[in-house]
Order: structure tokens, then C-alpha cells, then sequence
């Protein structure tokens, strides 16, 4: 299979759109680092959700739900979407947090949370591990799926992909700064819908599969179709349903999925115009993430089933891309039935996909890089023009390392392990700092380090350890256990955080809740006056109450659309009924939520 002309010209017009985008921008982004950083902190939530959701729609987000698709059926995707969850917290507790916080990125938090040469290290610290080796990690696995599409689409090598690929989104990245990201995102979140969109439709319509009739009474697709695992299978069940919803969502640290917000979802909420907009903003993402996205890439994936029944049928027909073919591969290798400029079409979307990402990735990282390591320890005194400059050398860093690294790797759900299990146990921690006086830096560098050496050690070492093979899940959960059980013992050995800053804290980001009774307490009896926060109404319990609902809302559109196109019209009815009265009490619990606060709005500056 060739790309024609004409799709060579659709990418090639998508490409220069971007280039232009960002060449519109790079005068203003240019200004400051808050400018090319938070884009001044003034978008308004149709925009900054729309760009979380083209970010977090990468090239490798389709591979890895095929991948899931083709390995544990449907109900495989429960890995992710028990993260909803979180982002639901997220939305409903956090986002305001947040933005009430006033930093320009999620790491400066710690110098604002923490006190003393300990938070100075873990912001430093912190800045280095998420901005170059975590952001690192990520961006590498993006790219693997790209090598994997244009091995299979247009025949390139791993090294040619990533090489073009890098160069095209490494000028793009450093020209418009975060404002030309979420402009450009806009347009690719339509242009990536559209897409996946084009290719479920003839995914479904091949020969081999026969519409949907066909695809749902395969015998090798019957077993992959159910939405909830099979419950007389244990191992199944607990792997993908019972651990994910009962443990992985509050407790592992994931790009996107922040326990407590954070990342590039933290950056969105930093450049809200306001509250509202940030809350807006996230929720939007999380409704659009789940429940808008999936059923085309899990139909791509069922389709892939019957065409390329295995790997061995890829590897024979793509000879070019069989160093780097597995399961994960399935979605590309059914873009190649797509006709001529229809191919164009879906190629670009999936270029946009990846640019998304990759320059999400890339301005994040560089936002940490700067804000929190070279202006904070090596150049307190730099001007906004040298912290751009900065900005701009540590893009072009980052996406150099990040395809190095993409060459070594394997599969997008073997990355998406790793990921998982190097954030195991750190996720209660981000939850529980806002609202409990006593977690300290010492904490945070605990559950970090721990959880690290927790991952390289399943990774590298325990297969020569003798001791028995371990599940994903089961690593997770040990990894769960043992770094919260670690960063709690911590947490009472090392010196809390000073009175000051936690006052400081709290008169800023107004977290309430009786885990901060005891500082205000003190400060009351030392003369300061803190009666207007102990009379203010707490958000957590209604925020529970909305992010409960609008988990029944969004999980409830997610299964209701399933259960439409598998044609079981009395169950799809009811679910539909249970999503539209989630979504009438969220709005009613909304409202409530909003009023909930002093009415003086001064008292949040």
C-alpha cells in the first residue's frame, strides 16, 4: 500500500496549518514565561478541554485500546477506565484548589506547600524526574506508535519516523509556546475524532468482517465483546475490574490521570481565566475522554481480530515494520484498508494525535525544566526573554532523548505497565496533602523513590530473584502497599512542615476540612484571625456527591453507546435512562457545589 498524491496533500496542508498556527503566536508567546507557559492564564474551558482531550488522544491511545481489545476483550479497558475516578475528583475537589494556588506549574506547589532545604530539594528534584525522565518515558511510548503507523502506512524504518517526526514537531513545539498548543489542539481534536471515526467505518465494512452482523457473531470475537469481565474467571477479574476500581485509581500516578490533579491537566487548569472555567474545563476532558472516544478504537480493534488474527499475520504483511510487531499493532495495520485520500485524511488525523501529545509533552516538561530548575536554583535573576530561550533548547532536549529511547521499546501496553507501576502507591499521597496538615516534603520524596526502586526492581530483577512470576495487577497492588506503608512512616519521622507555610497555605489555596484544624488552632492562640476559615462551608462532601454522579453520568453514556451498537436495545434504553438522570442531579449538585464559599471573592486573592 502507497499514499497517493492527494494524501500526501492533505498532510501536507495539515502540516503547514500547525506551522503557521504557531508562527501567529510566537511573537506573543515570546513575551514571558507565564505567556509561553500558562498562555497568560486567560482561556476560557471550551478551549482548554478540548486541547486535554486532543493531548490525552495520542497515537498511542488507539494501539493500546487494540492491544487491550485483542488481548483481554473489551473489558480490558476497565485498566483505564477506572480513572475516571480520579479525574472526577479531580474536577470536583481539585480544580478550583488549583487554580486558587496562583503557581504557574503543579511542581512549584511544593515551595508554596512545604517549607524548608527539603521542599527546595523535592521541587528541584521533582522538576528533573516528571519534566525529563517520567516526560521522557511518555513522549518515547508516543513515539513507538508512531513507529508502528508509518512502519505499516507508508513504510518508513524506526529511525526515519522518529527522526521526522521529532524535527516536525520540535519546530512546531517551540514557536507558539502553550497558547499555540491549545489553538492547534482545537483543530486537532476534530481532525482525530473525524478520523477514528472514517477508520471504524471501514474497519467494519471489510470483506473478511461483514458490518457489524459480521463482526459480532465471529466465534473469535464473541468472547472479546463483554463490557464487564467474566466473574467465574478470578485472575480476569480481579486484573481488570476489581483492582482497577478498587485500588489503581487512587493510588497510582498517571499522566492525565493525576490522583489530585496535576501535569499537563494541572497546566490547563493554570491557564483558566478563572474557577470556573478550570472546573469547567476538566470536566469536559473526563465526559469527552471516556465516553466520547473509545468505541471507534475498540471496533478497530474487534475488526482487527478476524482480519490479523495474529502476530505472525502482521509480521507476513508488514515485512517492514516486523521488528516491531505485536498486538498493539492491530489498529494501524487496519488503516490500510482506507481508500485513497480518505487514507490522507486519517493519516493527518493521526499526525495530529501525535503532535498533540508530543507538544503537550514538550511544553510541560520545558515548564518544569525552567520555572522549577534553572530560574529557581541555576539563574534566580534571568530575564523572561533568557527563561524562553531556555525553554525553547530544553524542547529540542527533551524530544532528542525521547526518540532515542522510543527505538528501545516494545509494545504500548507493556510501556503503560511500567508507567503504572512506577506511580504505585504515590497516589494517596497527592490526594490526602491538601487536606492533612502533617504530610510533609519528606513524604512526598519517600513515596517517590520508593515506588521507583519498587518498578525498576519487577522490572530488571525479579526474574532472577527464583521467587514466583507476578501478574501486573499483583505487582501494582505490592508496589501499592509498600510505598504508602513507607511514605506514612516517613511522614512522622521527618520534622513537619512549619507553622508559617502551612498557614500560608491554607490562606491561599482554602483547602478546609478537620485536617487542618490544628494549624488554624495554633494561629488562633498566637493572636492571628482565622475565625472566617473555620466558618467557612467545607466543598469536599458535595464535591464527592458531584464526582460520584458524574462517574454514573459518563459511565453510564460509555456502556449505554456500547450497548446500542451490540443491538441489546432494552438494556442500552435503561442505561441511557440512568446516564440523562445522573447527568439532571449533577447539574442541580453543581450549583449547589458553586455556592459553597464566602461571598466575599476577595478573601481567595
Amino acid at each position: 500500500m502507497e499514499l497517493a498524491p492527494i494524501d500526501w496533500t492533505i498532510i501536507g496542508a495539515y502540516l503547514l496549518f500547525s506551522v503557521i498556527i504557531g508562527l501567529v503566536v510566537a511573537r506573543q508567546a515570546g513575551k514571558s514565561s507565564q505567556q509561553y507557559f500558562a498562555a497568560g492564564k486567560n482561556m476560557p474551558w471550551w478551549l482548554l478541554g478540548i486541547s486535554m482531550v486532543a493531548t490525552t488522544f495520542s497515537t498511542d491511545t488507539p494501539n493500546l485500546v487494540a492491544n487491550i481489545v485483542r488481548t483481554d476483550g473489551v473489558s480490558g479497558n476497565w485498566v483505564w477506565w477506572a480513572f475516571l475516578l480520579t479525574g472526577m475528583l479531580t474536577v470536583f475537589v481539585y480544580a478550583h484548589l488549583w487554580k486558587r494556588s496562583g503557581v504557574l506549574t503543579d511542581v512549584e506547589f511544593y515551595e508554596l506547600r512545604y517549607s524548608g532545604k527539603m521542599a527546595a530539594f523535592l521541587r528541584g528534584f521533582r522538576a528533573i524526574y516528571l519534566g525529563f525522565v517520567f516526560n521522557v518515558v511518555i513522549m518515547a511510548t508516543v513515539s513507538l506508535a508512531a513507529i508502528k503507523i508509518a512502519g505499516v502506512l507508508m513504510g518508513l524504518s524506526p529511525v526515519e519516523t522518529v527522526v521526522i517526526g521529532g524535527i516536525v514537531t520540535v519546530i512546531y513545539s517551540t514557536l507558539g509556546g502553550l497558547k499555540g498548543v491549545l489553538f492547534t489542539d482545537f483543530f486537532q481534536f476534530f481532525l482525530a475524532i473525524g478520523g477514528s471515526i472514517i477508520a471504524a467505518y471501514v474497519a467494519l465494512n471489510h470483506p473478511q468482517v461483514g458490518g457489524f452482523e459480521g463482526l459480532f457473531q465471529h466465534p473469535e470475537v464473541v468472547g472479546q465483546l463483554n463490557i464487564l469481565p467474566d466473574f467465574n474467571d478470578p485472575a480476569q477479574a480481579l486484573g481488570v475490574f476489581i483492582i482497577p476500581l478498587a485500588v489503581q485509581w487512587w493510588s497510582v500516578y498517571y499522566p492525565g490521570a493525576e490522583p489530585g490533579g496535576g501535569g499537563y491537566i494541572a497546566q490547563r487548569m493554570f491557564a483558566a481565566k478563572d474557577e470556573n472555567n478550570s472546573i469547567a474545563a476538566v470536566f469536559f476532558f473526563n465526559a469527552a475522554h471516556y465516553a466520547l472516544r473509545p468505541w471507534p478504537w475498540i471496533i478497530v480493534g474487534l475488526c482487527s481480530i478476524i482480519v490479523f488474527p495474529d502476530i505472525a499475520s502482521m509480521k507476513e504483511a508488514f515485512p517492514d515494520a516486523a521488528s516491531v510487531a505485536g498486538d498493539d499493532m492491530g489498529y494501524a495495520a487496519m488503516l490500510t484498508f482506507i481508500p485513497t485520500g480518505w487514507l490522507g485524511l486519517v493519516v493527518a488525523s493521526l499526525t495530529a494525535a501525535y503532535m498533540s501529545t508530543i507538544s503537550t509533552h514538550l511544553n510541560w516538561g520545558s515548564s518544569y525544566l525552567v520555572n522549577d530548575f534553572y530560574q529557581r536554583f541555576i539563574n534566580p535573576a534571568s530575564s523572561e526573554k533568557e527563561l524562553v530561550m531556555v525553554g525553547r533548547i530544553s524542547t529540542v532536549l527533551l524530544m532528542v532523548v525521547a526518540g532515542g529511547l522510543a527505538l528501545l521499546l516494545q509494545d504500548a501496553l507493556g510501556s503503560f505497565q511500567i508507567l503504572l507501576q512506577i506511580g504505585a502507591g504515590t497516589g494517596l499521597l497527592f490526594i490526602l496533602r491538601w487536606f492533612w496538615w502533617r504530610i510533609n516534603a519528606g513524604s512526598e520524596i519517600a513515596a517517590m523513590v520508593i515506588s521507583f526502586v519498587i518498578a525498576v526492581y519487577f522490572q530488571f530483577f525479579h526474574g532472577y530473584t527464583g521467587l514466583p512470576e507476578l501478574t501486573g495487577w499483583e505487582q501494582v497492588v505490592i508496589g501499592v502497599a509498600i510505598t504508602t506503608i513507607g511514605w506514612i512512616s516517613v511522614t512522622y519521622m521527618v520534622r513537619p512542615t512549619s507553622q508559617k507555610t502551612l498557614l500560608h497555605f491554607y490562606e491561599v489555596a482554602r483547602p478546609g476540612g478537620p485536617g487542618w484544624q490544628r494549624v488554624l488552632d495554633i494561629a488562633e492562640q498566637a493572636g492571628r484571625e482565622v475565625q472566617v476559615y473555620k466558618d467557612e462551608a467545607w466543598r469536599v462532601p458535595q464535591g464527592i456527591f458531584c464526582m460520584v454522579l458524574g462517574s454514573v453520568a459518563v459511565y453510564g453514556a460509555l456502556f449505554a453507546t456500547g450497548y446500542w451498537i451490540y443491538g441489546r436495545w432494552i438494556l442500552a434504553g435503561f442505561i441511557t435512562v440512568v446516564a440523562v438522570a445522573a447527568s439532571v442531579m449533577l447539574f442541580k449538585a453543581w450549583r449547589k457545589l458553586i455556592t459553597i464559599g464566602p461571598e466575599d471573592e476577595e478573601l481567595y486573592e
